[in-house]
Order: structure tokens, then C-alpha cells, then sequence
């Protein structure tokens, strides 16, 4: 494994950055799970839902909090989540001189299974007495990382080549990440049998039956666990209770429907499981500090800016 990045390749990083996405917002590539985010200036801490992905920044930093634990991230470091986490989040450095700049790649856990399987590949173990059910973690980039970012990048400015190279690249990442400090945590929650891949199996079914209502039996039976059990180490991995992560689900996708469907305040609700409208209106500008119209105003002037060669994103702050 080599030291930290040159200079040199975290700078080609940059300069791909700034070209391929030349205006703040979310940009959604053509390259297959990659996604970039330039903001030119420090933003309002907001909520948001991550889902499984790698977070590596080319520049400036950021700074989360995921209950009581607070993480700074900057270019030095990448963060990985392995489930879907909430937190919440602002850009803390930024200038339009030197934006902040991210790499997002979703994580496919059939990949990163796949992966684990072949002999040739070892995990870094689980370090003794480290609880390995949180689901988020950062670790130093080394320069073998930054070069495979970097490549997979520079498909944008050759798209021909993103259908056979693409796999090849985003495979080597996952790689990657499993053999860097910490690959171990994103190791269990891939890793049947391990309590964090039972918390990964319960938020899937919460997630694939977000609009129903909530039925922790069928959950816990699911990720094979007691619904005590199941309640106290989903709260450890999530930093929330299974009803609380139903609801953050839920409010996400009436975001997106607001956002990018224009659908209406009562249509959102009711298409994501709320029977009442005004209970809606209440937990959204709960969750999200303002009110629904206000928000989605607030959205589309950042994220529906166009991109280079790349269509308008979903709503995620990354």
C-alpha cells in the first residue's frame, strides 16, 4: 500500500473536477454510480440520508453529525458508509476560488460480496475491541485510491470508454476500500452472519416497505434477530430506532417528488405512506428546518443547475 497522494495526482484530480463540473450543485454522470458535488461557498447544517457510497473530497471539507458524534472530513481522508445513515451535514470550507469538490460513488454490496469471496482477496481483520456495528468510517487516501478515482473521472472526458472501462475501475475501488484501513467495517456489513450484515438486512426491508406501516416482527424475523435485539444495535448502527429511520426514508422520497416530480404538498404525502398532510408539513419542516415549499424553492436553485454532460441529480447532499 503506498503513503498519502502526491500532490501531483490529487491536483489532475482537481483539474478534472473543475472541468467536469464547471457550476455548484449535484451533478449525476454518465458513468454508472458516480456522481460530483461543487458548492462555492460554506452551507446551513441540514439533514440528509446517506445511502451506502464512498465520499472523497478533492477539496475543501465538511463536517457531519451522526447523533452525538461529530466527523470532520476533509481531502486527506475519504468516508465510506455502509448503510444508509442519517446525519446531518454542512460544507464548512468552500470558496468560489477554491470550491469544495466531491466524489461520490454508490457502493454495490453484490460487488463488494463478490469481492470477498475470491481467495485472492483478504479484508483488513476487525481490530479487537472495536465496535464494528457503526456504519460510517473514515481512513486516510492513499495514492493507489486517488489514481483509481481519478481514472474512473477521466471516463467523462472520453465516454467511449465508460462501458468496458467503468466496471473495471469501480471494482478495483471497491477493492481498494476493503484493503485500506478500516476495510473491515465495510467487510461485516457485507458478511453474512455478522451482526452489522443483519442491521444491513432489517434497513433493506425497512427501506423496500418504507410506505407500509411498520411491522418490527417481520423485520427482526428478517435479519434473523429479536426485536429487542434488533431495536438496540439498529440504533447503534444508525444512531436512530427503526421507526425514526421509516420516517427519514419516507420524508427523503416526498423531497424528491416535491423536487423533481413537482408534485404537491398533500400528493407527497400521501404517495409516501402519510395519511395526514399537515402531520407531513410538520415532520418535514421538523427534519428539515424549513417548510415544504420553502425547501423545494431552496433545492431546485442548487441542484437543477446543468452540468457538463451530465443530467440534473436527485436531491442528496454530499
Amino acid at each position: 500500500m503506498q503513503g498519502p497522494p502526491s500532490c501531483s495526482t490529487k491536483q489532475r484530480l482537481l483539474d478534472v473536477l473543475l472541468r467536469v463540473a464547471p457550476g455548484d450543485g449535484l451533478h449525476v454522470t454518465k458513468v454508472p454510480k458516480l456522481k460530483l458535488v461543487r458548492v462555492s461557498g460554506p452551507t446551513a447544517l441540514g439533514q440528509v440520508l446517506y445511502q451506502p457510497g464512498l465520499c472523497l473530497l478533492a477539496q475543501g471539507s465538511k463536517q457531519l453529525l451522526v447523533g452525538d458524534t461529530r466527523i470532520v472530513h476533509d481531502s486527506t481522508r475519504h468516508m465510506v458508509f455502509a448503510h444508509d445513515v442519517r446525519v446531518s451535514g454542512q460544507v464548512a470550507e468552500a470558496t468560489s476560488e477554491k470550491p469544495y469538490l466531491c466524489v461520490w460513488l454508490d457502493i454495490d454490496p453484490t460487488v463488494v460480496s463478490s469481492l470477498l469471496l475470491e481467495d485472492a482477496h483478504q479484508a483488513a481483520p476487525l481490530p479487537a475491541g472495536v465496535d464494528a456495528t457503526f456504519g460510517i468510517h473514515t481512513a486516510r487516501t492513499d495514492d493507489d485510491l486517488f489514481d483509481a478515482v481519478l481514472r474512473l473521472c477521466r471516463l467523462l472526458e472520453a465516454p467511449q470508454h465508460i462501458p468496458q472501462m467503468a466496471p473495471l475501475i469501480y471494482r478495483e475501488i471497491m477493492y481498494r476500500l476493503l484493503s485500506s484501513e478500516g476495510g473491515w467495517q465495510l467487510a461485516h456489513f457485507m458478511t453474512p452472519g455478522t451482526q452489522p450484515h443483519r442491521i444491513r438486512l432489517a434497513a433493506e426491508r425497512i427501506t423496500l416497505r418504507y410506505k407500509e406501516p411498520l411491522r418490527m416482527e417481520e423485520i427482526a424475523q428478517a435479519a434473523n434477530m429479536s426485536q429487542s435485539s434488533l431495536h438496540h444495535h439498529f440504533k447503534l448502527a444508525t444512531r436512530m430506532t427503526p421507526l425514526q429511520y421509516q420516517k427519514q426514508l419516507r420524508l427523503q422520497e416526498a423531497r424528491r417528488l416535491l423536487v423533481f416530480e413537482a408534485a404537491t404538498v398533500a400528493s407527497a404525502a400521501h404517495r409516501v405512506g402519510y395519511e395526514s398532510a399537515s402531520q407531513f408539513s410538520r415532520e418535514y419542516t421538523r427534519a428539515f428546518g424549513t417548510s415544504p415549499s420553502q425547501d423545494v424553492r431552496e433545492l431546485r436553485s442548487f441542484l437543477l443547475q446543468p452540468a457538463s454532460g451530465a443530467p440534473a441529480g436527485q436531491p442528496q447532499n454530499v
